[in-house]
């Protein structure tokens, strides 16, 4: 059988991003950031939601320019996530239930990955697992996958998150039966800006996705590792340490998407713009 894989993190070193790069794109970002609110509100106020439930034509015209507005700030949050790639930045580890986290993404991802005609399922033999995380860059990194997954697998797929325990480290893994990735391409997966082939439409961001994926494990002190066979599909897998920082245990992720719904905001390059309708929304 025709398998590729990339190792675990090992001895390899996080590529740094250049310091005057890693300063500035935060800053860029936030003013996107301010720029984006201004238009949803002013479009919020041009089309409310009482007009768009009162009209389907209108609901679905709506849609796509919520859409447009959820990836663009999908696209934002990933240009402030740069600061990951950085040796330099850290992350706020805190004790939190990984089980009920991921538990919660895998639910409010289902009803839309039904929409794609994909199934997705969530593996897991634990009722509750307390670990030391960065529960917001955790549920970052876990959305990427899987919209990476949704993207990638055709109609009747499946998508399969797991969630386990091997030895002293968690492996959170997101598996589907998509097209897999190519032989040749697979020592260049984390490389930036290089991605394979997208399928068809619009909703493919900056190519950083992977990239992140990986420095997010590492900065938790675990790695990233992929597999694929061309045809029959692939999975990656997100290691982390089990261990216990002292903090307070932490059930809720903290919000990185002021206030939007951060399933749609996680998966927007992977979802349809009828998911996007005002019933959706809330």
């Amino acid at each position: 059988e025709n398998k590729s894989e990339l190792l675990w993190k090992g001895d390899e070193a996080m590529e740094e991003q250049p310091t005057d790069l890693a300063a500035l794109l935060p800053g860029i970002a936030g003013q996107m950031r301010g720029l984006l609110s201004n238009l949803y509100l002013a479009a919020a106020q041009a089309i409310p939601a009482e007009r768009r439930e009162q009209d389907a034509v209108l609901d679905s015209k709506a849609a796509v320019l919520e859409q447009s507005f959820y990836r663009l700030l999908r696209m934002v949050n990933g240009i402030s996530a740069t600061e990951y790639l950085s040796e330099k930045s850290t992350l706020s580890l805190r004790d939190t239930d990984i089980v009920q986290l991921v538990s919660a993404v895998c639910e409010a991802s289902g009803d839309l990955a039904e929409m794609l005609g994909i199934r997705l399922r969530f593996v897991c033999a634990m009722e509750r697992c307390i670990c030391a995380a960065d529960a917001a860059a955790l549920e970052q990194a876990l959305y990427q996958l899987l919209s990476n997954a949704l993207k990638y697998t055709p109609k009747n797929g499946t998508v399969t998150v797991e969630l386990k325990r091997s030895g002293k480290q968690l492996l959170l893994s997101v598996a589907d039966t998509g097209c897999g990735i190519p032989s040749e391409q697979m020592g260049h997966l984390f490389d930036r800006c290089l991605r394979p082939a997208a399928p068809a439409g619009p909703g493919h961001g900056l190519g950083l996705g992977l990239l992140l994926c990986r420095s997010i494990a590492q900065k938790h002190g675990g790695g990233l590792l992929a597999e694929s066979v061309p045809g029959k599909g692939s999975r990656f897998t997100l290691s982390l340490p089990e261990r216990i920082s002292g903090n307070r245990v932490s059930d809720v992720p903290t919000a990185y998407n002021s206030g939007f719904n951060r399933t749609l905001l996680g998966l927007a390059d992977a979802l349809p713009a009828a998911a996007y309708t005002v019933r959706n929304l809330d």
